[in-house]
């Protein structure tokens, strides 16, 4: 496998069990990962300085900030980090609701090693996307910086490829989810971006020298 650029990615892992944390990092540093653990997560909070690429392994059940109190207090900062969420059986309707509320995706325990790695390399690669997408609006329209901060991580996903021009189909395929699924979040960008058209949609994106 690949190793990253470890001044360019960070893995985050918040699990109470110091075992989990261990036995992880060990496992994302053999795929040439930069990690960091912590075994609450308002010792994450207090060391955590956005910057580079990024995603978050997060226990769904801690004491004191449970995983989902971490989540929500995340976007109260208006902070962007792929969350990948591990649960036990019981907790696969929570994982469910945090799906909904912008998580990158959950996995169950005893999880997979290879399900888990490369569901952390998509994340890293969907927080690049993000990145490099954040950097793509007008500057003359500072508004819009704050209506993308309000896309799910899938949703900029969605749109970084509706932008480089893919089709329904091809990010079905790309994704591995239903093409009404991605139906379902094209609208849901036109809708937070308040735009009513493909043809708008593109047009937020085109430098203010290039508009007529």
């Amino acid at each position: 496998m690949t190793a990253w650029d470890n001044d360019r990615h960070t893995v985050f892992v918040v699990d109470d069990d110091e075992a989990v944390c261990d036995a992880l990092g060990m496992l994302l540093r053999a795929a040439g990962l930069r990690v960091e653990t912590f075994c609450s997560a308002s010792l994450f909070l207090k060391a955590y300085r956005p910057g580079s690429s990024a995603c978050l392994i997060l226990d769904i059940r801690m004491p004191g900030m449970s995983g989902l109190d971490l989540q929500d207090e995340l976007y109260k900062r208006r902070i962007s980090i792929p969350i990948i969420f591990l649960t036990g059986h019981g907790d696969v309707p929570m994982a469910v609701r945090a799906l909904k509320k912008g998580a990158f995706d959950f996995i169950e325990k005893p999880h997979e090693q290879e399900r888990l790695v490369l569901a952390v390399l998509n994340a890293l690669r969907a927080d690049d996307g993000r990145k490099a997408l954040s950097g793509r609006y007008d500057e003359n329209a500072p508004d819009l910086a704050s209506r993308l901060a309000t896309l799910s991580e899938r949703e900029r996903e969605i749109l970084e490829r509706i932008l480089e021009g893919w089709q329904t189909r091809q990010i079905s395929q790309e994704l591995h989810i239903s093409v009404k699924t991605v139906e379902f979040h094209r609208a849901h960008i036109r809708e937070k971006l308040g735009v009513a058209s493909q043809a708008q949609l593109f047009s937020l994106f085109i430098p203010s020298e290039g508009r007529t």
